[in-house]
């Protein structure tokens, strides 16, 4: 209650009722400032907000730093379709005199495979005479007792038609052969008949001159 309107209701009022308005006055301002007499009360939970709405996606961070290198492996197994191409594997077996078989081994080379998936490149170098009318010698390849099957014989095929020629002439005969087992390899040059059905031919190898096998393992051919 303001003081200035106490004042005016002096005049008005007579003591007792004066002195009885003050005591009332002063007791009920006591009365609300008194910590003591101050009492809180806690209401209930309230029933949760609605979510907000998400927000924008942040910046991307700064990139880490490298980790530590790690552990070194132990060495893989090597595959079953190694084949070492740096180093090369072949060998040459060579003679000089004449052989006068129409049928027969002519000579045989020993040779030491690596691999079992590789190949074998095989040639005959030197001279070879077919002689006859109307008949046919043939010089071929054996690998461990038995012509190449993967993918075919190595042969060389000649046909004398007269003998009036006597053709004692440098020939080659070449090729390849696969799936031959790795360890020792017999490789023979034989002289034989044609599967011509024609007459055997009188042969002759090695004229006047060095005869050579080159054995070579080369890798396998692609498919």
């Amino acid at each position: 209650m303001c003081p200035s309107f106490v004042i005016t209701r002096l005049a008005k009022m007579d003591f007792k009722f004066f002195i009885f308005l003050l005591f009332s006055l002063v007791m009920n301002m006591a009365t609300t400032n008194s910590p003591s007499q101050t009492t809180a009360t806690c209401g209930s939970a309230g029933i949760p907000g609605i979510p907000g709405v998400p927000g924008n996606p942040g910046r991307d961070g700064l990139p880490g730093s490298p980790g530590s290198a790690g552990v070194k492996g132990e060495p893989g197994e090597r595959g079953n379709d190694y084949v070492d191409l740096v180093q090369s594997n072949w060998k040459q077996c060579t003679w000089k005199r004449g052989d006068h078989k129409d049928t027969g081994l002519i000579q045989d080379c020993i040779f030491d495979k690596k691999h079992d998936n590789t190949s074998l490149r095989v040639f005959y170098e030197g001279n070879i005479r077919p002689y006859g009318t109307n008949t046919c010698s043939r010089w071929y390849f054996i690998f461990n007792g038995a012509e190449c099957t993967k993918p075919a014989t190595i042969e060389g095929v000649y046909y004398a038609k007269s003998t009036q020629v006597n053709p004692y002439h440098h020939r080659h005969i070449e090729g390849y052969c696969d799936q031959v087992s790795k360890g020792h390899v017999r490789v023979g040059f034989w002289i034989g008949r044609c599967a011509s059905g024609r007459s055997l031919g009188d042969g002759y190898t090695g004229w006047n001159s060095v005869s050579r096998i080159v054995i070579e393992e080369v890798p396998p051919s692609q498919p």
